[in-house]
């Protein structure tokens, strides 16, 4: 398993799935994830689901600056760290954003977001 191209296929599914349809993201969290966005901690799939298709926008477009990864752990982990900025419609400027991600690998040979912190930044 090469760490840059499970990070690099991740990262396109969790940005593209984000863009197209938010409430899709729901198999990629476990009741034992925590998501911390701008400052607020969220635990649990259902949860993190609903703050993710309840955010004051409809429609956005990420597009992505960098993408870093680590193993993390005996047990097959990994660190993904995001860098970009985010497009909504209507706005003229793009939002520069911080995103980290602790992807746990599942049974089935695939992984799932055990933690996501997102924050946006202000120049």
């Amino acid at each position: 398993m090469d760490p840059d191209a499970v990070a690099k296929a991740f990262v396109e599914h969790y940005y593209s799935t984000f863009d197209a349809n938010r409430a899709g993201l729901a198999n990629l969290y476990q009741e034992g994830s925590m998501l911390t966005f701008e400052g607020q901690k969220i635990q649990g799939c259902p949860s993190i689901v609903a703050k993710l298709t309840s955010l004051p926008f409809q429609q956005c477009q990420h597009s992505i600056n960098t993408v870093d990864c680590q193993p993390s752990g005996p047990a097959g982990g990994m660190l993904v760290f995001v860098s970009g900025h985010l497009q909504l419609v209507g706005e003229q400027h793009a939002l520069k954003f911080s995103q980290m991600f602790h992807l746990m690998p599942t049974p089935q040979g695939s992984f799932y977001v055990l933690n996501d912190i997102f924050r946006l930044n202000y120049a």
